[in-house]
């Protein structure tokens, strides 16, 4: 990491943990002015920025600012993010299914989409660098909400979640009971239970590639479940728009950060 930078993660309070991974704080007093890729990793997020909010480059190429406060819905795509100034953040990772009832409307109007939250955080403030209280500012949000609204899990989406985090194949089930489990995964996940499993497997390269341990890209890529080199590639094109050499090559920042800590997929949060 560069001078003065950190990433820490949080385990969730009890009450939290079925609906949240983790909290997470990162900070970069002075981080480098070059574009970052962020893959999807299987999980929404809420995101309050403490210091300047990153750019993010949109569809037709242009980089805008994004808000101070966003939901960061599921993604199918690369993500594209720029500095504009000292970085300070905290945020909630959710489980995939875990952020339904505090966004309120299905995640698949989340999907591939930074919703802004500006006006409906307004009010709530992070003391900087305190990640310790930033992250308690976060648990107390929540904790109301899920008090006040009652947050619940689908069982039938949250066992379909735990074979796809397992690596075991899905449950057998009738041509109806899947075109409901779509439906069902369609307003609490966000994407299709297909779609997810192929999220974390390409997050499952990673896992192999870095450590102690770490295994060339090709090699982890198999350790994955990846047939051979150019399915490898196809997904890296298709998940962070870029080769894996020049992923390595050019990973900075945020990004290296999560790649270094957050990209093993690992297991569910208890029920």
């Amino acid at each position: 990491m560069g001078e003065g930078e950190r990433y820490q993660e949080f385990e969730p309070p009890a009450a939290l943990r079925p609906f949240v991974r983790t909290l997470w704080t990162y900070a970069a007093p002075a981080p480098e002015p070059t574009v970052q890729r962020i893959a999807p990793d299987g999980c929404p997020e809420l995101i309050l920025d403490i210091g300047a909010p990153y750019e993010e480059q949109g569809e037709d190429g242009v980089f805008r600012l994004q808000p101070q406060a966003l939901f960061a819905g599921q993604m199918t795509r690369p993500l594209a993010l720029r500095p504009v100034g000292p970085v300070e953040l905290v945020a909630v990772r959710f489980e995939p299914d875990g952020a339904r009832d505090w966004l309120a409307r299905p995640l698949a109007e989340a999907t591939d989409r930074r919703l802004d939250m500006t006006a409906r955080l307004a009010g709530v403030t992070a003391p900087a660098d305190d990640p310790e209280a930033q992250v308690e500012v976060m648990v107390r949000l929540l904790e109301d909400h899920r008090r006040r609204h009652a947050w619940s899990l689908d069982p039938t989406v949250r066992v379909e979640l735990e074979a796809a985090f397992a690596d075991q194949p899905s449950l057998v089930r009738s041509a109806a009971d899947q075109r409901a489990l779509q439906r069902r995964f369609r307003d609490r996940v966000g994407v299709p239970p297909r779609m997810l499993r192929s999220i974390l497997r390409f997050r499952r390269v990673f896992d192999h590639a870095q450590g102690p341990e770490a295994l060339g890209w090709l090699e982890a890529g198999l350790e994955a479940g990846y047939f051979d080199q150019p399915q490898l590639a196809c997904d890296f094109r298709r998940f962070l728009g870029c080769t894996a050499t020049e992923w390595a090559r050019d990973q900075v920042g945020l990004a290296r950060s999560l790649a270094s800590q957050s990209y093993k997929p690992g297991p569910l949060s208890p029920h």
